[in-house]
């Protein structure tokens, strides 16, 4: 299955070619960038056989069969659109859309063309989070009562550009970062948050758009979660709690792309290191998108469920900038 990029993004390079060349029978055949020579210089950087800046071209080339969506946020919708019609599977980042509208017409679009839709949220796929996931579901830290996420980092310089400073294209740490909290509670918890509260700041980095943000949701079941995101953070780490009625895990280094970190379960007085997959994350979720695709199968993260982390973020950002308590509006899904 010939792969076309659209987005000569980092993720890209980083991550995503590897992982869908990795895949038996699956190969990345073209780039789409809107300037011509970065996309000659990607192409050939990475063993790719043809850059455009047209996406229509891209579109038209019946050899491709899937696309990866890695543009600024606003393009994702238009473009999807375009692919979806074109007949394509489409693996798209996050988050899908600006709005819960347009994500909700992507993914209605996808099911109505029978092509496979999923959204690139990584973390479910991470063997820490398959783990924490595990002991929830076996039950060994009770029942659930809360979480607490720390998802506060600093922001590389080669990443600012418009995540920093441009809230038309959908910058700032809300929908850059806490999307990706919202999927890791939905993919642990097998609900949906209802209500949320929030603070946001500009500290140092950001220019019209938020860099750092706190907000507590509470789900269905009553439990709580508290989150922390931002990108001014620099010597803390990334952390991920749960507190249960019958024990605590406690994780470090895991809201990450690398296959790292450690977990710790407390119980009674005795804390137990947690073992678990060192996979590289965007190979599983390819793996599994390739076999939505050719088996009926589902992908890691489906269109769906980048609806509801985009419905979850857009309420931390309403609530952060009313300052009301908000209610999670997940549109048609």
């Amino acid at each position: 299955m010939k792969w076309g990029l659209i987005g000569a993004s980092n993720i890209a390079k980083q991550f995503m070619i590897n992982a869908i060349n990795s895949q038996q029978g699956s190969k990345v055949a073209a780039v789409l960038s809107g300037d011509a020579a970065r996309g000659r210089a990607f192409a050939d950087d990475y063993g790719i056989e043809w850059a455009t800046t047209d996406i229509d071209e891209l579109l038209d080339d019946q050899t491709i069969e899937g696309v990866y969506i890695s543009t600024t946020n606003e393009k994702h919708y238009p473009q999807a659109m375009k692919a979806i019609a074109a007949g394509k599977h489409v693996m798209c980042e996050k988050p899908l859309a600006m709005n819960i509208e347009h994500a909700c017409e992507m993914v209605s679009a996808a099911a109505s063309a029978n092509v496979v839709f999923a959204t690139n949220h990584h973390l479910r796929n991470a063997g820490s989070h398959l783990k924490i996931k595990e002991i929830i579901d076996q039950g060994r830290v009770g029942d659930v009562q809360a979480i607490r996420i720390g998802h506060a980092v600093y922001l590389p310089s080669n990443l600012h550009g418009w995540r920093i400073n441009n809230p038309q294209v959908g910058g700032g740490s809300i929908l850059d970062q806490v999307v990706h909290d919202a999927d890791t509670i939905r993919f642990h918890l097998q609900e949906d948050p209802q209500e949320v509260v929030a603070i946001e700041r500009s500290e140092s980095l950001g220019k019209d758009v938020e860099d750092s943000v706190m907000s507590v949701w509470q789900m269905p079941s009553g439990i709580l979660v508290h989150t922390h995101a931002g990108y001014t953070v620099r010597h803390a780490g990334t952390s991920y709690e749960v507190h249960g009625t019958e024990g605590s895990i406690f994780a470090r280094g895991v809201m990450t792309q690398q296959p790292v970190g450690e977990i710790h379960l407390h119980r009674e007085n005795q804390t137990e290191v947690q073992e678990f997959s060192n996979h590289d994350l965007y190979i599983r979720s390819m793996r599994l998108f390739m076999d939505a695709v050719n088996n009926g199968g589902s992908p890691a993260a489906t269109g769906v469920d980048g609806i509801k982390s985009l419905a979850v973020a857009l309420a931390v950002k309403e609530a952060a900038t009313t300052g009301h308590r908000v209610k999670v509006n997940y549109g048609e899904t």
